[in-house]
């Protein structure tokens, strides 16, 4: 039976408060100096379109994101809140980003348990795609940052048409292909209900 610490934990290598038991301490460190160093950067320096904070200060791993809707754009004028959740192999692996605000677009599932995760190359494991959509330099790279993602995700939503060649949403890609008037009218709705909520 390995050692105990005077916390509690183990002394297997996993750090107290750890988000994933057996978590070497330097991975979670190294990630935990990573991220602070690019929340300074992104609270120093604002870009334009997005702001980033912690949800909770004591857990780096969890950030809250506000993305102000593109200008000419179905989400102009839109507030949408997100949240961008680290693993604490970070940056060897990416984070996944979730929309709370709801979002009605290809690339952004909306059922289940991964309601509003966002679909996009750039958050999918490192490698190679094992259905061939993506070569492997369009998905993950330990270069990546949160501001990388961020304007990615606002490209996104930039686009005049959306892509559908592996859509998270069924059925908001089938209505880009159908209705393209109905899905830009629901994109709207949505958009405006975002800016009113986060005045609540």
């Amino acid at each position: 039976m390995p050692p105990t610490s005077h916390n509690g934990v183990s002394g297997s290598g996993s750090r107290p408060g750890s988000t994933k038991p057996g978590t070497p301490i330097s991975n979670t460190s190294n990630c935990s100096l990573i991220l602070r160093k690019q929340l300074l950067d992104l609270q120093k320096y604002p870009v334009d379109g997005f702001s980033a904070g912690l949800v909770d200060d004591d857990n780096i791993l969890e950030w809250q994101i506000v993305i102000m809707g593109p200008a000419d754009t179905l989400y102009e004028g839109a507030i949408l809140k997100a949240r961008l959740i680290f693993p604490p192999e970070y940056p060897i692996l990416p984070p996944k980003m979730i929309f709370d605000s709801e979002m009605w677009h290809p690339n952004v599932y909306d059922k289940g348990d991964k309601k509003g995760e966002v679909c996009v190359s750039i958050l999918h494991q490192p490698g190679e795609d094992e259905w061939g959509y993506e070569d492997a330099g369009e998905r993950w790279l330990p270069v990546h940052t949160v501001e990388s993602v961020l304007i990615s995700v606002i490209s996104l939503l930039s686009q005049d048409v959306p892509d559908l060649s592996s859509p998270a949403n069924v059925d908001a890609a089938k209505e880009v292909r159908e209705d393209f008037a109905s899905y830009k009218k629901k994109v709207k709705r949505l958009a405006r209900r975002s800016a009113e909520e986060a005045y609540d």
